[in-house]
C-alpha cells in the first residue's frame, strides 16, 4: 500500500485532502505543522509520497523539500495558490485542485508521471 505523507497547516483542508488520498487506496499520515513533518521525516519513517499543501510558507516549503530530499527518493508534490509562482523544488507543483491532484497522484502510483 501506498504511504503518503501529507502536511498543511490549515486543519480543514488537511482532513479533507486524506479523505481524496484515501479514496485511491492510500495509507495518510497528516500533519499540520513543519515540526512535526521534520520529526517523521527525519525518524525515519518511510513514504512514497509527499504532499505539501499550499498554506505553507514558501521557506517552510523549500526546507521541507530539501529535508525530504536528503533522507528519501520519493516524489513530492506541492501545491500552490492560484497563480502563484512556484516555490520550491519540488517534483510537481500544481494548484490545489482535487481532480488535478488526484490525477497526478495517481500518475505517480502508475508510474507514468511527468513534471507538471
Amino acid at each position: 500500500m501506498t504511504r503518503i505523507l501529507s502536511v498543511s497547516y490549515d486543519q480543514a483542508l488537511l482532513s479533507s485532502r486524506q479523505l481524496l488520498l484515501e479514496s485511491l487506496g492510500c495509507q495518510v499520515v497528516s500533519v499540520s505543522d513543519f515540526r512535526n513533518a521534520l520529526q517523521l521525516c527525519n525518524h525515519g519513517s518511510r513514504f512514497d509520497l509527499f504532499v505539501l499543501g499550499h498554506s505553507i510558507p514558501g521557506h517552510e516549503k523549500q526546507a521541507l523539500v530539501d529535508a525530504f530530499r536528503a533522507r528519501c527518493s520519493a516524489p513530492i508534490v506541492a501545491l500552490k495558490r492560484t497563480g502563484e509562482e512556484p516555490t520550491s523544488a519540488a517534483d510537481f507543483e500544481i494548484e490545489p485542485e482535487p481532480s488535478q491532484l488526484l490525477q497526478v497522484i495517481s500518475s505517480l502510483l502508475n508510474g507514468h508521471a511527468a513534471s507538471a
